[in-house]
């Protein structure tokens, strides 16, 4: 029987780092929900320490997800450790992650110690952290610029204190495959205990290297590996999991090892991703590019119409790049809607059919057919709205020509009161945003604004997406509308709620404080 490799996703802790906004409980609630569909063994929700809602992700996705197991990452701090075990506790089963740095310019010019001492340190972290779980995993960070011997002596240390797994992160991107390789080779061949634990790897990509080495690693021992899905992460990103994922079911010959999660998922969940994290995905990008299946040289086209293989090392639908067949119209009923979603891979419990199905026929009406991407977009964007939104549109009308200012006027619902007002601006969205931004009475600084479109065809629907600065914060608000005034309003609004969810964070916080 082949033995298995262990995947561990950290979109949600490492990939959330890089984003120009933080996202919300319920967008990371919807990344975890599709990491768990998918069948990733290991999801790192967060860094619960580090901020109320960070504290709030975890211990939600902890009690949501089933089928992974959620990982909460601290430093080597019993504080740290402390909040992960109580942000984690809701969970049947949990596992918390330490780490420390190992390598000689982290231990001088961060930690200020000598190795002797770093060493104590996570020798007392991972036996504080085995008190809540016996399922610890304890990171040499920067372990690929560590001394060979530093790094021995500390990944047997760990294991005798209790990790069940070591991971040794190339934590800045500077290996090669053939040296990372070798690292794992000689941790096997002179730590005398690493029978006892899992050994993973965790690979940054400042040279374009990160999948290879994780690969690299997976050949000389390693047998779990770390990364995210559409390669997010600090600076340059993480190894790609979705690339990990094909390179060994495509090569399996090869490699002789299985991995837990169904590529069929890897198209929507990187999709999912890509939209929530406000992370457009590059074109020519592998596995998930708009390019990857696309075929322009007319031999290569000849090829592929002679025997697919001849071009395709794997096939769209083997990442779940269905093709869109069928049709809906406004006399489709809810049970249509609610097959079809099922068919797709959606469980009843991901979305409310009746809200699903409302503004499916709103859909329909304007555009006539609806397809599989339109119910997607659709579900996606029903699962942007917060439980309790502070800030809703009833009403905007907007006019706009060639030859004049635009006008806009917006009616809204702001907590129990209604408002109601009006602007000017240079163009139709202008005067929108210029009349909400009084009805609200808030100022933001929108600091990107893009247009872009779901599906295909004259009929796509209109997405936008802006990145607005309030007080020093930045946050991502994405609209979905077959209008793309309406998509812009849509997403300003989102920002508007993410603002008030954060001060509503923040004052939770300092009520916490005082009463401390």
């Amino acid at each position: 029987m082949s033995e298995r490799v262990i995947l561990f996703d950290t979109t949600l802790r490492d990939g959330e780092q890089a984003l120009a906004a933080s996202l919300s409980v319920n967008e990371k609630l919807q990344i975890a929900r599709a990491l768990e569909r998918m069948g990733i063994d290991i999801i790192e929700a967060g860094f619960p320490v580090s901020s109320p809602g960070d504290f709030e992700s975890v211990r939600q996705i902890a009690a949501t997800v089933k089928e992974s197991r959620v990982c909460a990452l601290s430093r080597a701090v019993k504080g740290d450790i402390d909040a992960a075990a109580e942000a984690l506790k809701v969970a049947d089963q949990f596992r918390i992650h330490t780490f420390i740095s190992t390598s000689d310019i982290h231990v001088q010019s961060k930690l200020r110690r000598d190795f002797t001492q770093v060493e104590q340190m996570a020798v007392d972290a991972v036996r504080y952290a085995r008190r809540f779980t016996d399922d610890v995993e304890f990171s040499c960070e920067d372990a690929g610029r560590t001394p060979i011997d530093n790094l021995c002596r500390m990944v047997e240390s760990a294991i005798r204190a209790g990790a069940t797994t070591v991971n040794i992160p190339d934590t800045v991107g500077y290996t090669t495959p053939t040296e990372f390789g070798g690292i794992i080779r000689t941790l096997f061949e002179r730590v005398p205990n690493i029978d006892q634990a899992v050994i993973s790897v965790h690979c940054h990509d400042d040279l374009g290297l990160s999948v290879a080495n994780s690969i690299a690693a997976v050949e000389a021992g390693a047998r779990q590996v770390e990364g995210t899905i559409n390669g997010i992460g600090e600076r340059a990103g993480n190894a790609a999991l979705e690339e990990v994922i094909m390179i060994l079911k495509t090569r399996a010959a090869r490699f002789g090892l299985e991995v837990g999660a169904n590529p069929q998922e890897i198209h929507r969940v990187s999709q999912t991703i890509s939209r929530l994290c406000n992370m457009p995905i590059q074109s020519n990008k592998a596995i998930v590019g708009a390019n990857a299946f696309s075929h322009s040289s007319g031999i290569h086209q000849d090829g592929v119409l002679k025997s697919q293989n001849t071009y395709e090392i794997m096939t769209p639908e083997s990442i779940g790049l269905g093709r869109n067949n069928l049709n809906l119209t406004s006399r489709s009923g809810r049970h249509v809607i609610r097959h079809r979603m099922a068919e797709m891979g959606y469980t009843d419990a991901e979305y409310d059919l009746d809200t699903l199905y409302q503004r499916f026929l709103a859909l329909a009406d304007k555009k006539g057919q609806v397809f599989d991407y339109d119910l997607e977009a659709l579900l996606f964007f029903e699962n942007q709205r917060e439980e309790q939104e502070q800030y809703r549109i009833n009403q905007l009308n907007v006019q706009a020509g060639s030859s004049h200012f635009a006008t806009a006027s917006v009616e809204m619902q702001i907590g129990e009161e209604t408002v109601t007002e009006a602007a000017t601006g240079n163009g139709p969205v202008d005067s929108a945003y210029k009349a909400i931004a009084r009805a609200t009475g808030r100022q933001l600084a929108i600091k990107s604004y893009h247009i872009g479109a779901e599906g295909g065809g004259h009929d796509a629907l209109g997405r936008v997406d802006i990145t607005a600065e309030y007080e020093g914060r930045t946050f991502h608000g994405m609209g979905l509308s077959t209008d793309i005034i309406e998509s812009s309003a849509i997403a300003l609004i989102r920002v508007y709620n993410l603002i008030h969810r954060q001060q509503q964070i923040e004052k939770k916080k300092q009520q916490i404080l005082e009463e401390a």
